[in-house]
């Protein structure tokens, strides 16, 4: 009859089994309470022979000098802008202009058209001419009591006569839905040249004449059925934060 094995030993045998587990579980354990704290300290020792040298904290110096003059040219820009809105508002104290804040734009129709802050009961009325800072921006298509919406010069298919104070021609200023709209000419030799001023046309029974509105950037000659030109605005619409309207 074979020997039968003794309690005592076949408990140590079953703990024995069990220990590697144990160990593991107690590991987890261990990590779980610390975060990780042991694992972050041998990575640190093993990576220091790797750190950053003299070459690369230089880089890294370079780096945070060069995103410092970053923040400061933006900075200025800001200062700049501001300083431009305080004399917009101070400037619309004037007889026929009132300044206004844009409340809303339409991200689908960003060239097309601005909400402002203010509206009839401030003495605007459709049709009213909005400038930026730097010449026109577009008109007053439709008021509320307290609030007027602009079309923008930009806005596709909006047209208004300008001229060229230069050769002293007159042409015809569309918006094509992008930041730049173009000049039409009716004549077949306008005498457009890059760089040449536009501004409202003296004959305009629509807006008040001579307000500047933008410079030809490129003249298309092969154009059908005449010459045109794109004109680059000198009042950015994508960047006004404020405007004045030109009351009747």
């Amino acid at each position: 009859m074979a020997p039968s094995l003794r309690p005592g030993t076949s408990r140590l045998r079953g703990f024995a089994q069990l220990t590697p587990w144990l160990l593991l579980i107690s590991g987890l354990i261990v990590v779980r309470l610390s975060k990780g704290a042991g694992f972050t300290d041998a990575y640190a020792l093993l990576s220091r022979p790797f750190w950053p040298g003299p070459a690369q904290r230089e880089w890294i110096v370079a780096a945070t000098d060069l995103e410092q003059a970053s923040r400061l040219k933006l900075l200025e820009r800001d200062n700049q802008r501001l300083r431009g809105l305080l004399a917009l508002q101070q400037d619309g104290s004037q007889a026929g202009l009132v300044s206004a804040a844009v409340i809303a734009r339409r991200p689908r129709g960003w060239w097309q058209q601005l909400e402002l802050g203010k509206g009839g009961l401030h003495g605007i009325a459709a049709n009213d001419a909005v400038i930026g800072p730097g010449g026109l921006l577009g008109r007053v298509s439709s008021t509320t009591p307290a609030t007027a919406r602009v079309k923008l010069l930009t806005a596709p298919g909006h047209e208004i006569g300008v001229w060229l104070p230069r050769s002293r021609r007159h042409g015809l200023l569309v918006g094509m839905g992008s930041s730049r709209p173009k000049l039409r000419f009716i004549d077949r030799d306008p005498d457009v040249r890059p760089g040449d001023l536009v501004s409202t046309s003296p004959a305009s029974t629509l807006l008040p004449p001579n307000i500047p509105v933008g410079v030809v950037q490129a003249v298309e000659e092969q154009a059908a059925p005449s010459t045109a030109a794109v004109v680059q605005l000198i009042a950015a619409p994508e960047a006004i934060d404020w405007v004045q309207i030109m009351t009747r």
